[in-house]
């Protein structure tokens, strides 16, 4: 797994005045008489971050106009501020200049506090799986951090630094979960930002009452539990404590986006950073600079003990160099340690290992008298295909459970594994696990099926919360306060250093495998009222879970890849690239990197000047992304020629190149994982390799389907695909009358709608025409715009406006059904599918209208999405189903978007082309026929 990026958000005033009041008493003062103590501070605390933590993206954050909204709330917010010192306001435009030289971007919004862009900006790198560090002293930071979202401070007295994650902010705060800290800070009062808070209540009495009462809310409506003054005083100021919690909220949805690429840290302009160092006379400052960005220096020790620390800030005072993160030119930082939650050395548990003979037939009659049983595998590998039993562990009562060791030897495993097999068979014992499509796969290997009820704790948590994560250590966090033993404890971090299960003592394996084990029985017992009360438990029982085995089974089973045609068609794209390559250097007068966008943004821009204002990024780059290019390939030839470069250049390394190493060795086919969990609309998703972004628009990528072939010359494979399914349940479900008999009658849908919005006779509708028609049907559950349907077709904004007006026109119970499905996501808070899958809809009533506007698109899409993906699992389970009880040769075994692929026996593909049409066709009743349509072929290309 590639390592998790990183993220620095610097909050750019609590930074410069910290700098600037540390120097107070001995400020810089240059020649010129200018104090530059703000400047000098600030630099030395980026400069600490950058040659500490060598961050892969990094931004810093300003305030501009103070929070308008907190303002208009409380006019008194902050209004006991002392004027911003001289120094400080001469800083701000060298520093932004200073940052504009290094190609760090500045994020300034008009009326928003640095606190509210960075949450915002905090809060959606954590959705793209960035580990987020916000650099700041401020406290009030405390309320955003997450599993991966940090506060990065200052430690008073030279302490180096202190990292704050959740343990942190529970420890500080005295709370449970870090968005109480707003209430902590709304119940006391915050004075340097004038929030009032409730009158008498400090520190302690803040933290008893998050404890008693778990909120502000939860205070105000328990009063009565409180006595004498206190309560007196709480009740006369519930108001205002509800204010105070307002304004001590930060906001995370502001008018910001991440852009990974606009924050990607990258080469400064050195010549200019130079310049203004020389100019503000910080000789010492622009030594630093050189060493730096030219790798003189080596990376400092990121993390120390608090004693470390100490001692080298002391070493290292008198330097003459500050530094905001330990004192005058410390190094060193800290992390705190501290949690409140439970962990295996916390709890009284029974957690045994079973040996051969009496004890194991003893173990095996008390295990087939349980009803629910969670059992978990202890394997030499993630992969299944691959892997070999070290261990397995029961648990059937909390707190206790049995783990049974596995010998290396293959014949002795089997033994062992056959004397469990009457259990693993049971159709009357429930079986629970985490992500038990692992489980059947290794076991598959020891020629064990595994029957009767399951209950999948990663599943189950996927339809209760299908935005979280969903791995054992987070669920065993947050819903049983309590930490796991670390697999990279157990077993070290990846290297050659790490050791395999079997290397560890049997002790030790069984205290690991065990836990695990008894936290997902616990986890299945939490979640089952859970499944009930948001009436996703048939869902869950009928669907996913009976899923489960079709995806092990697909899995399993592979298929065939013809790696010759995938040599000789990566041969064929050297040449495309080739002839691509010589084509943009002849038109651009030289030769260049087309894949470094900084040099294809120069040659474009200044060089060609294609275009007379170009985008940039905030790093002020010249902006070659797609949508830029794509947008300005229609006029440029050069243009088209680098997007069709880049297309080849990553079909070729993503899925040419990349397909033939994934043959496992065992098998020589290619098994895709397939992942339940991942999209919270319930599509499937695939990995390794990923077919579901197989480029097909294009002829070279279409040619990558052909590498995919049948088993042998006895087989043909086989696509079955759902025909505009999504168009079909949105008639149906905005029961929306003329389009509905469109497809009733056999229709063309995108004829038959550009016959109406065109007002033409269907038969002489125009290609035009019905390709614009086309993208409106398609676009609509989007929510296309004027703006972004004359980008996608030749019309211009104004007809684009206007054929979208004449669609809804057209279509009237559409845009009803629409407007009802945000109205039902603003009461509920959650849209749902026609089987009862529920999609959350957190930011549907949020004030920002950006945000709240890709949640109303959601509310729309959502459903669509979501249904026609339980559509098709319904298809592949009812499919799966009829093979299996036929017991035919031919099997299932890829699932891309609304397409199946099969592995047909010739001698059977008469009769299942039927069966498999007419599974597809009435996997769910809608007022609408569904319609697929089946093709075979000697690839998937030609099947397709």
């Amino acid at each position: 797994m590639p390592e998790q990026k990183r993220l620095f958000l610097l909050d750019a005033y609590a930074l410069i005045f910290r700098g600037y009041y540390a120097l107070i008493k001995n400020p810089r003062i240059n020649s010129k008489g200018m104090d530059t103590s703000a400047i000098m501070g600030f630099m030395n605390s980026l400069f600490d971050v950058i040659k500490r933590e060598k961050p892969d993206h990094l931004a810093v954050c300003f305030d501009k106009g103070g929070s308008a909204e907190r303002t208009e709330l409380f006019p008194e917010y902050k209004a006991n501020r002392n004027e911003t010192p001289d120094a400080i306001k001469i800083a701000i435009p060298y520093i932004q200049d200073i940052l504009k030289a290094m190609h760090i971007p500045s994020v300034v919004l008009e009326g928003w506090e640095a606190d509210d862009i960075i949450g915002t900006l905090a809060k959606q790198a954590e959705k793209e799986d960035y580990k987020v560090f916000m650099v700041t002293p401020d406290k009030d930071f405390g309320q955003l951090v997450s599993e991966n979202i940090f506060m990065y401070r200052p430690a008073r007295m030279g302490n180096g630094i202190e990292i704050w994650g959740i343990p942190e902010i529970q420890k500080r705060f005295g709370v449970e979960r870090p968005e109480q800290v707003i209430d902590y800070l709304g119940m006391m009062g915050d004075a340097s930002d004038n929030i009032p808070g409730l009158p008498g209540v400090g520190d302690k009495t803040a933290k008893k009452f998050i404890e008693q009462f778990g909120s502000m809310e939860g205070l105000l409506a328990n009063t009565d539990k409180l006595k004498g003054k206190m309560k007196e005083k709480v009740e006369d100021n519930k108001e205002l404590g509800l204010l105070s919690k307002k304004l001590a909220t930060i906001c995370i949805e502001c008018d910001v986006t991440f852009n990974a690429e606009d924050y990607e840290m990258s080469i400064p302009d050195s010549e200019k950073v130079q310049v203004i160092f020389e100019e503000l006379e910080f000789r010492r400052l622009k030594d630093q600079f050189i060493k730096i960005f030219s790798g003189e220096t080596e990376p400092q020790t990121q993390v120390t003990s608090t004693d470390t620390a100490k001692k080298e800030a002391s070493s290292s005072a008198g330097s003459g160099q500050f530094s905001l993160f330990g004192g005058d030119g410390a190094s060193a930082a800290t992390i705190t340690d501290s949690s409140s939650r439970k962990t295996i050395k916390d709890i009284s548990h029974v957690y045994q290992s079973v040996v051969p003979g009496m004890a194991m037939k003893l173990f095996v009659q008390n295990l087939m008298k349980q009803t629910s049983v969670c059992f978990d595998t202890e394997t030499t590998s993630l992969n299944p295909l691959e892997a070999q039993l070290v261990g397995i562990a029961f648990s059937w009562e909390a707190t206790k459970g049995y783990y049974i060791p596995f010998p290396e030897d293959k014949k002795e495993a089997q033994e062992l594994i056959e004397i469990l097999r009457p259990f693993f068979e049971a159709e009357n014992i429930e079986k629970i696990g985490q992500n038990l499509k692992y489980d059947i796969k290794v076991l598959d290997k020891y020629a064990i099926k595994v029957k009767g009820m399951f209950f999948d704790t990663m599943l189950a948590h996927y339809l209760i919360n299908p935005d979280m994560r969903h791995n054992m250590d987070v669920l065993s966090e947050t819903y049983l306060n309590y930490t796991p033993i670390s697999i990279t404890e157990l077993i070290g971090k990846k290297g050659k250093n790490q050791l395999n299960m079997r290397d560890i003592p049997l002790e030790k394996q069984t205290e690991y495998a065990v836990e695990d084990a008894d936290i997902t029985f616990q986890l299945a017992k939490h979640f089952r009222p859970e499944l009930a009360e948001a009436k996703t438990d048939i869902l869950f029982k009928d669907i996913e879970i009976p899923l489960l085995h079709v995806l092990a089974d697909m899995e399993l089973e592979g298929i065939n890849l013809d790696e010759k045609f995938l040599n000789s068609l990566s041969e064929d794209l050297n040449n495309d690239i080739k002839n691509l390559e010589e084509k943009i250097y002849e038109a651009a007068g030289e030769e260049f990197n087309i894949a470094s966008p900084k040099q294809l943004g120069e040659i474009l821009f200044s060089k060609m000047k294609l275009v007379d204002k170009p985008k940039k990024t905030k790093t002020g780059q010249f902006s070659t992304a797609e949508d830029v290019l794509s947008y300005l390939a229609k006029d440029h030839e050069i243009i088209k020629n680098v997007l069709d470069y880049r297309g080849l250049a990553k079909l070729k390394s993503t899925y040419v190149d990349a397909l033939p190493e994934q043959v496992e060795p065992t098998t020589g086919r290619v098994h895709t994982d397939y992942m339940q969990t991942v999209a919270a609309t319930g599509r499937l998703s695939s990995n390794n390799p990923n077919l579901q972004n197989i480029p097909i628009r294009t002829e070279r990528g279409r040619q990558v389907r052909k590498a995919f072939v049948p088993r042998d010359e006895n087989y043909i494979l086989l696509a079955a695909d759902y025909s505009q399914i999504e168009l079909r349940i949105i008639a149906a479900l905005s029961e929306e009358t003329t389009m509905i008999e469109a497809f009733k009658n056999g229709e063309d849908i995108h004829a038959s709608t550009a016959s109406k919005v065109f007002n033409v006779p269907i038969e002489e509708v125009t290609r035009e025409q019905r390709s614009n028609a086309k993208t409106v049907n398609f676009g609509i559950i989007y929510g296309v715009s004027a703006f972004g349907l004359s980008n996608q077709t030749d019309l211009s904004r104004a007809e684009a406006k206007e054929l979208i007006e004449t669609y809804y026109k057209t279509y009237p119970k559409l845009r009803s059904y629409m407007s009802n499905q945000i109205n039902f996501a603003r009461d509920n808070g959650y849209v749902q599918t026609v089987l009862g899958r529920r999609r959350y809809l957190k930011d549907i009533n949020g004030h920002n209208a950006i945000v709240r506007g890709a949640a109303e698109r959601n509310a729309v899409n959502a459903p669509i999405q979501g249904s026609a993906a339980d559509i098709i699992k319904i298809a592949m389970i009812n499919i799966h189903k009829k093979l299996d009880e036929g017991n035919y040769k031919s099997k299932m075994l890829l699932q891309v978007h609304d397409e199946l692929v099969f592995d047909i026996f010739k001698p059977e593909l008469e009769e299942l082309k039927d069966v498999i049409k007419s599974e597809m066709e009435n996997a769910y009743k809608l007022s609408v026929p569904l319609d697929v349509e089946v093709g075979v072929g000697q690839d998937w290309l030609e099947a397709h």
